[in-house]
């Protein structure tokens, strides 16, 4: 039951997106709102009031405005499971833990990358485990499902690992079986994934990037690679995935 005291403009949003999310008639991915003047006669407030309205929802990325379109709802991409056991090898190559989240094959993944070396800001550091400043190899991707944007991340390596190895060479990505087998063909066993994850606004980047809407949030993991002895040997800060698409999966097995 609505408040009393509820605003007409939040009582607008909220029936407006419930019938989004329903996906009523008129209301689904793609449809045309009724105009300005015709929401404003259909629920007996100004027209201030329902841009109001509207302006939550384009905030919320459930509308948006078109030029010569007017006010369409926005088609929602599919939502994608990341499971805990995702670093764990299940088949053979050329998957990767990026293309088992998406449930794609190879011939549908693809990147956008750039390699460069860098100092270790004291964030990427302190995840390293070493002292600002050491030379490390950066690599910028994003990555695309059937070409779509949907996930994109900075994986940070030591220089001194893969100066003049393929690792270094952006012709060799995507590179089959992932971080997990660039790092095997280096000599290092990883024994060890850990993921760290917040959630926020996306800067400008990433919504240009990811192709978001206004008001749509975003993920972010720090992911590290760990291999026998306790060696980090790869950071990924961060790894970014739209919120409203992504679903986190944990399973923790107790012991009675």
């Amino acid at each position: 039951m609505a408040r009393t005291d509820e605003p007409g403009y939040m009582r607008i949003a909220r029936e407006l997106r419930d019938r989004i999310t329903a996906g009523a008639d008129g209301h689904r991915p793609g449809d045309q709102l009724p105009t300005l003047p015709d929401l404003s006669a259909a629920y007996s407030v100004s027209e201030p009031t329902v841009r109001q309205a509207l302006r939550i929802l384009r905030e919320e990325g459930l509308i948006e405005t078109r030029a010569r379109a007017g006010t369409l709802v926005r088609a929602r991409p599919p939502i994608h499971r990341l499971q805990a056991d995702r670093y764990r090898r299940t088949g053979g190559l050329p998957a990767t833990p990026y293309t088992r989240d998406q449930g794609i094959g190879w011939s549908e993944y693809r990147l956008d990358k750039r390699f460069e070396r860098v100092k270790a800001p004291p964030d990427v550091a302190a995840h390293f485990e070493v002292e600002p400043g050491e030379q490390l190899l950066a690599r910028h991707f994003v990555f695309y499902s059937n070409d779509a944007p949907t996930q994109m991340s900075t994986s940070y390596v030591r220089w001194s690992d893969v100066a003049g190895t393929p690792v270094a060479d952006p012709i060799n990505e995507p590179w089959p079986g992932g971080t997990r087998a660039q790092l095997e063909s280096l000599g290092y066993h990883v024994v060890r994934v850990t993921e760290s994850l917040t959630g926020g606004m996306p800067t400008p980047a990433e919504v240009e990037a990811l192709r978001l809407g206004g008001g749509v949030p975003v993920m972010r993991f720090t992911r590290r690679h760990i291999a026998e002895g306790g060696r980090v040997v790869e950071v990924a800060h961060p790894i970014v995935r739209r919120a409203d698409t992504t679903v986190v999966e944990y399973v923790v097995d107790l012991d009675d």
